[in-house]
């Protein structure tokens, strides 16, 4: 109940500065209500629709691979402190690196289009995902993999029924990083190189000093990435307690 009034007084404190603002200047920012009503006018028009579309597939496909590619090296190399230690400083360099500045690369190999959206957001959210699996399946206590070994189970049954589990609460909280990588990537893709998705609507709304439509378009993708990460903040709380 308190986490709720604390979340309520901030929405409120947040729309507070926004709305004053607008009032100092209101040719800079649309207000609160302008951009609501501007929100629902876009949801009603045939046009809009197709954008969030191509967006949402974009979106979808990059972290999926992501995902996919993320889990795999966090598994196989958490497991192995030989490789946890040649491989960790090396990833979390290149997690340090400007992911813009790899963009130019990224169209030279996928050309324009949806493929370089989606490579472009799976890089964002490849190496947190990686880098938080190696961390949980390093934090796994030596007697599971002990037990493992005199059940002589297989290094697949090992990651399956003893490492994933175990690991798991840091395999969330890695992912509710990549969820928000994933998009960011996403929507720099559109705007940089794209006709379609709603980092393209973003873009466009700049160029057009259109502020209305801009922080509409902003507003929507907010709401779902904080929709998105309070699933898996209370997931993951679920999950701790159990973990320990």
């Amino acid at each position: 109940m308190r986490g709720q009034i604390d979340r309520g007084a901030i929405i409120l404190a947040g729309l507070g500065l926004w709305q004053g603002i607008h009032w100092l200047s209101p040719f800079a920012l649309a207000s609160p209500l302008a951009t609501v009503v501007k929100l629902g006018s876009l949801m009603l028009g045939a046009f809009f629709w197709p954008h969030v579309l191509e967006t949402a597939k974009a979106f979808v496909l990059a972290l999926g691979i992501a995902l996919t590619a993320g889990l795999s090296a966090g598994l196989i190399i958490g497991i192995s402190r030989t490789a946890t230690n040649v491989m960790e400083p090396i990833l979390s360099s290149i997690y340090g690196v400007p992911k813009v500045t790899l963009y130019p690369f990224i169209l030279l190999a996928f050309g324009l289009g949806l493929p370089a959206k989606i490579a472009f957001g799976a890089l964002h959210s490849f190496f947190p995902i990686a880098l938080f699996t190696m961390n949980g399946v390093r934090k796994l206590p030596p007697v599971y993999l002990r037990a493992a070994f005199v059940m002589r189970l297989t290094p697949l049954q090992k990651i399956i029924t003893i490492v994933l589990p175990a690991a798991l609460p840091e395999i969330v909280a890695g992912v509710r990083i990549g969820v928000s990588l994933t998009l960011l990537g996403v929507l720099i893709g559109e705007m940089f190189a794209s006709q379609r998705g709603l980092g393209f609507l973003i873009m466009r709304a700049i160029g057009l000093h259109d502020t209305e439509t801009m922080l509409a378009v902003t507003l929507m993708l907010v709401s779902v990435a904080v929709a998105i990460n309070i699933a898996l903040m209370r997931l993951d709380d679920r999950l701790r307690p159990r973990a320990t």
